[in-house]
């Protein structure tokens, strides 16, 4: 049973195929935030948009892992960037979980060239502690393996592995 959770939330599938490669190369358990919501088509992309820059909070089902929050020594939190905010699924997640959380670290993936520090900032909002690592990643970008590779270098080394 791994000591470090994997937890994401992917409308596209971007932000689910970056974090199984990082749960893969960490030994990570790996566990998606599940809404229910239909985020398909022009429609599903806009509301979603929305609600990310709203501080409404949507409903979530509970996150299912092998052990409670607490007893992580890491828990890496996925997200796709939205309107400049984190996913409102993370949003909820972070929210209803953030004091239990251990040491976080934060990846968030993007479409656009910017690096969301807005993102990551709006993220730290709901956590208790410092960000252990983070990183921005752009899935068809030509640097995303060398960025998440220095993430999980990063975060190796921070967790003396």
């Amino acid at each position: 049973m791994s000591d470090i959770l994997c937890v994401y939330y992917s409308r596209t599938g971007r932000t689910e195929k970056a974090m199984g490669e990082i749960a893969q190369a960490l030994g990570a358990e790996l566990v998606k935030i599940e809404d229910g919501q239909d985020r398909s088509k022009l429609r599903g992309y806009l509301r979603s948009g929305l609600e990310a820059m709203s501080k409404k909070l949507c409903p979530i089902a509970p996150v299912q892992t092998e052990r409670p929050l607490q007893e992580y020594r890491l828990v890496i939190i996925g997200t796709p960037a939205w309107a400049g905010r984190c996913a409102s699924p993370v949003k909820s997640f972070l929210a209803q979980n953030a004091g239990k959380l251990p040491q976080v670290s934060c990846v968030v993936t993007r479409g656009g060239a910017d690096r969301c520090d807005d993102v990551l900032a709006h993220m730290a909002t709901f956590l208790k502690r410092m960000r252990l690592t983070d990183v921005s990643l752009r899935p068809d970008d030509a640097g995303y393996e060398f960025w998440r590779d220095k993430f999980i270098q990063d975060t190796k080394n921070a967790l003396g592995l």
